[in-house]
């Protein structure tokens, strides 16, 4: 991926493409439409290390770390959900105190968990409480700087959706540091499962054999995956487009984030339906995009929060804490 100049693609300098938002969002399509887990790693490396360090981190930190990590040369992770907070990342419970002896370090403790990309990542931009303000600060945790026992990032084993990508948690145990978006993935993951399944209804033979794309059904349930892919791609490329002319608003960030991902995960559901039995072997691929996409629906916002910022914007009350 770096070598193609896919890692941080929107960023502009320091070794990166530089590209539209929209180009960005149609490489998160194409990676997506091999497998989701691609995708996140990819994406958690530009979209959350990247693009957090290009847009927060100091000019030191943009030279050292970004042209290393659009090579590829270096892994990224972000480090936000806890074993206790996921879609209220306000009440973490990871902790920064200043540094008893290094003026402007600080030394965090507490554990992040389903963090994509952390047991390999060599730079982790990490979420936490400043023990004298209760204020959230982000933190630049590198692994060959934390000193033996202070840091630990072990696998996530045994998962049953994004299997190709690299899963884990972040253990910081006194670790010294200093201080310091998916609508168009899930269109490309619910595009091959569109082509896959058209492929198998018009090689499999059914009812005296003819093929099951004949039948009114399977052409329905094609239509229908076929039409939200569309509308779903073009809802993600105008909201990438009014990211690049600076006219974006958070609320649409999460309509097209809830729309696509819910029809993606419904249209694959409807559409291993073609398979029949097969649809449960691997040897078909649908299925991995099916749990692949459940997880999709949930991480980044999963859909219900999503409607309540939504319900936030459109009504003006707040419905969460």
């Amino acid at each position: 991926m770096g070598e193609l100049g896919l890692l941080g693609a929107s960023i502009t300098g320091y070794d990166c493409a530089g590209a539209s938002t929209t180009a960005s969002g149609l490489i998160a399509k194409e990676v997506e439409r091999v497998d989701s887990g691609y995708r996140s790693g990819m994406s958690v490396q530009s979209s959350l290390a990247m693009t957090g360090i290009y847009e927060f981190g100091t000019e030191e930190q943009k030279e050292r770390f970004l042209p290393e990590l659009a090579k590829g040369n270096l892994v990224g992770c972000f480090g936000l959900t806890e074993p206790n907070h996921g879609s209220d990342p306000g009440s973490m419970e990871t902790v920064a105190r200043e540094h008893p002896t290094k003026s402007g370090y600080y030394l965090l403790s507490g554990t992040k968990t389903w963090i994509t990309n952390s047991p390999i990542s060599d730079v982790m931009l990490v979420w936490a409480k400043l023990q004298s303000t209760g204020k959230i600060r982000g933190f630049l945790v590198e692994r060959s700087r934390s000193p033996s026992g202070t840091l630990e990032t072990p696998a996530i084993k045994n998962k049953n959706g994004l299997r190709a990508s690299i899963t884990g948690m972040i253990h910081m145990e006194d670790c010294p540091v200093a201080r310091l978006g998916i609508a168009f993935g899930a269109m490309g993951a619910l595009e091959d499962c569109i082509s896959r399944a058209r492929t198998y209804a018009l090689e499999r033979k059914q009812f005296k054999g003819n093929p099951l794309a004949k039948y009114q059904l399977i052409q329905k349930k094609l239509a229908d995956a076929t039409t939200n892919a569309a509308y779903g791609t073009l809802a993600a490329t105008q909201v990438a487009n009014l990211k690049d002319s600076g006219n974006l608003t958070p609320e649409m960030i999460s309509i097209v984030k809830r729309q696509n991902c819910d029809y993606a995960l419904a249209g694959a559901r409807v559409l291993q339906e073609i398979f029949g039995g097969n649809g449960a072997s691997d040897e078909y691929h649908i299925g991995r995009h099916v749990a692949n996409l459940f997880v999709v629906q949930t991480y980044e916002g999963q859909s219900d929060i999503h409607s309540l910022i939504l319900g936030r914007a459109i009504i003006g009350i707040q419905a969460f804490c």
